[in-house]
């Protein structure tokens, strides 16, 4: 009795079966786009997609009157659950303020599942993001590690690596390129032969942080950089051939550059599709045409806004629609949005595409997704409903009426 009570309470707590009826469902699998769809939900999964399903008794009925539905959508790369609002500090979870490399600092156990940003991103059809640390002034190369987190408060178990690259100054290499690389292969060839090291040497790691990045050199994990300029792309996937790594890049305004050496090399691109101005001389080829032109090369992208605060990451469809107006296709904007992200970061059998047995992730849109006056009419995390409320319709709620009441005096 006790074992089953401890299953009970570690199982997820599904909705009752739902029937979401005649809606045009944008499946991100090879079916595509499905009009006139029925998608039954139970047990927290899909159950069956088709026309006219029979509805099963206890079934809640959502009439979605020809609206698209989408997977869920992905949050980007930043501190959700982290941080609150950037200018308040007492939230600052995301970064380790030590001049040493540390791959063993993860940012996971200081995720707030109660995090009034959740609710925010809920009601802008997101329903999953990954956690990642920053290097902070005065920091490190390897920021840590980060994990995937869903609106709903779980975190999933894969991790990813981060490593900041490029021109960003930080506290171990002094800001040159030169010492980045040598110190990060350095960091490498602790990690792989430790055992070559004498007493007296120098080392970069501590044994903690040698066996978690030895867990990263098995060509599996994933190691995200950070990285905009083309010649450090060039760098990092040379140096991912020698080490037999697993990479993704963030950031990448110049990868359009090198897009037939990403996809050569199968490496796939997180961006900011509103990356278009030289900021530094690493950006100098930022173009909006950045996620049109990879794709046509058959460079795999996700979408990430560059702000890292957790309140803005609604604003990602935005992004993606204005990836589309500088030529890329709406359902590829779409994909990089859902079903991309989702394989880049190891979560592609949960999250990122609608068919039978998957995971109910899922958004049901006033109208286009990708058109920012759209709305999210009904999210599901896991097959749950959501409720469409945050700490903002909450206060609007509390103090709109009492404004419109002083101001009828």
């Amino acid at each position: 009795m006790l074992l089953l009570a401890a299953l009970t309470l570690a199982s997820p707590a599904y909705s009752a079966t739902i029937l979401i009826r005649d809606a045009t469902v944008h499946t991100q699998t090879s079916a595509g786009v499905l009009p006139h769809t029925d998608v039954l939900i139970s047990d927290g999964h899909i159950a069956a997609l088709g026309h006219e399903l029979s509805v099963p008794g206890d079934a809640q009925v959502i009439e979605a009157k020809e609206r698209p539905l989408t997977p869920g959508l992905f949050g980007g790369i930043g501190h959700l659950g982290l941080e609150e609002i950037g200018i308040e500090p007492t939230v600052d979870d995301y970064s380790l303020k030590l001049g040493s490399m540390r791959p063993e600092f993860d940012v996971t156990p200081a995720f707030n599942a109660d995090s009034v940003v959740l609710g925010v991103g809920r009601l802008g059809g997101i329903t999953f993001a990954q956690l990642a640390p920053s290097s902070a002034k005065g920091g490190t190369i390897i920021a840590g590690q980060g994990a995937m987190v869903y609106l709903d408060g779980r975190i999933a178990a894969p991790r990813a690596l981060f490593v900041a690259a490029g021109g960003d100054a930080n506290g171990v290499d002094g800001g040159s390129r030169a010492a980045l690389y040598m110190l990060l292969g350095q960091a490498l060839g602790e990690a792989r032969n430790p055992q070559v090291l004498l007493p007296g040497d120098t080392r970069l790691l501590t044994p903690n942080g040698r066996q978690a990045l030895s867990g990263y050199l098995s060509g599996h994990a994933l190691i995200v950089f950070d990285v905009e300029r083309a010649s450090d792309i060039r760098q990092l996937l040379q140096l991912a051939q020698r080490n037999q790594l697993h990479i993704a890049l963030h950031g990448a305004a110049e990868a359009w550059r090198v897009a037939g050496e990403l996809a050569q090399a199968h490496v796939p691109v997180i961006l900011d599709p509103l990356d278009d101005l030289p900021e530094s001389f690493d950006m100098v080829g930022a173009t909006l045409e950045n996620a049109a032109l990879l794709h046509r090369a058959g460079v795999k992208i996700a979408f990430s806004l560059t702000d890292t605060s957790p309140h803005n990451i609604r604003k990602v469809r935005q992004a993606a629609g204005i990836a589309v107006a500088h030529g890329l296709p709406a359902e590829e904007a779409l994909a990089a949005l859902t079903r991309n992200p989702a394989e880049i970061f190891g979560v592609a059998d949960r999250n990122g595409a609608l068919e039978r047995g998957h995971t109910a992730d899922l958004v049901l849109w006033s109208g286009d997704p990708l058109e920012v006056t759209t709305l999210a009419d009904a999210v599901f995390v896991q097959g749950v409903q959501q409720a469409m409320t945050s700490r903002q319709t909450e206060l609007r709620d509390r103090y709109l009426p009492k404004l419109r009441a002083n101001a009828a005096r």
